[in-house]
């Protein structure tokens, strides 16, 4: 009985012992877990400030490279754009090109035309708009439709209006000034009619109206409804008045009218100026646009 008791005492003895032993066990495991723990959490703290860092270094160069990309997107359409007006510019001396300089000169007394002078490609004027219907009268090819154009809306709007006189050759006007210096002696027709190689009709743009009512006369046509229906409706067709009132180079001519183009004869109705009003240098900047509808 006590050999037990001593056993028993013996092995509770031991059981502290254990107990310490295993709490010593733990808590060394405990630390070294938490060591571990520790250096696991610090490596990602690490890795993931090294992300952190690596991703704000990707940010710099996509922003720099959008800058960059921008730049490069801003210099092409600028590109375009130095190329696109190259091409206008191109197309545009291209057109002026083709486009006889001529056609916009100051002629009477002022530009000179020489006897070889012809416009490019002359037609003949339909005979319906013709006062002498049997008489040829020409106009430059590209001018006709204006002129077409202008006698279809005088017709709607029962406008009793012809041509009397239009082209006229270097040496056809050399006999006309010479038949009138004959009848109305050299002062006297150097009043209303150029000398050759400055008349406006050497260009093929110029016409002179009458009227079946005036029997073809040039005299009084500034009293007819066709008179001030073309002061009213004749620069939408690009023709202009060339001799007004108080000009500085013939009498007052209503009959006498010459296409300038309609971009260049509606400016000069708006700022109510005649054609020899304007500088040459300003005239020749229509010159793009001669015949532009």
């Amino acid at each position: 009985m006590n050999e037990m008791n001593s056993h028993n005492e013996q092995g509770n003895a031991i059981i502290p012992v254990v107990i310490a032993i295993v709490g010593v066990l733990a808590a060394g495991f405990l630390f070294f877990q938490w060591d571990s723990t520790k250096t696991t959490l610090s490596e990602v703290v690490a890795e993931r400030t090294e992300l952190q860092s690596k991703f704000t270094a990707k940010e710099e160069e996509n922003r720099i490279l959008s800058e960059a990309l921008y730049s490069e997107q801003q210099k092409n359409q600028e590109l375009e754009r130095d190329l696109d007006d190259i091409e206008d510019t191109v197309d545009e001396l291209e057109k002026l090109s083709k486009i006889d300089k001529e056609l916009l000169q100051k002629y009477s007394k002022v530009f000179f035309l020489n006897e070889h002078y012809t416009p490019a490609t002359i037609t003949e004027i339909d005979s319906k708009y013709r006062y002498t219907t049997d008489e040829v009268l020409n106009i430059h090819k590209r001018v006709n439709p204006f002129l077409e154009s202008l006698f279809k809306q005088a017709i709607k709007d029962k406008i009793d209006l012809r041509v009397a006189s239009a082209y006229r050759s270097f040496g056809e006007q050399s006999s006309l000034k010479s038949q009138y210096s004959v009848i109305y002696g050299a002062g006297g027709a150097n009043q209303f009619s150029a000398d050759q190689g400055y008349s406006e009709h050497q260009l093929g743009t110029t016409v002179d109206f009458t009227t079946v009512a005036t029997v073809g006369a040039l005299d009084g046509f500034q009293v007819t409804p066709a008179y001030t229906w073309l002061l009213a409706n004749a620069y939408k067709y690009g023709f202009v008045l060339s001799y007004p009132q108080g000009n500085a180079y013939y009498v007052f001519e209503p009959w006498h009218w010459r296409f300038v183009g309609v971009d260049l004869a509606k400016d000069l109705r708006k700022q109510k100026i005649g054609f020899y009003d304007m500088d040459q240098r300003d005239i020749d900047k229509y010159l793009i646009t001669f015949f532009d509808r």
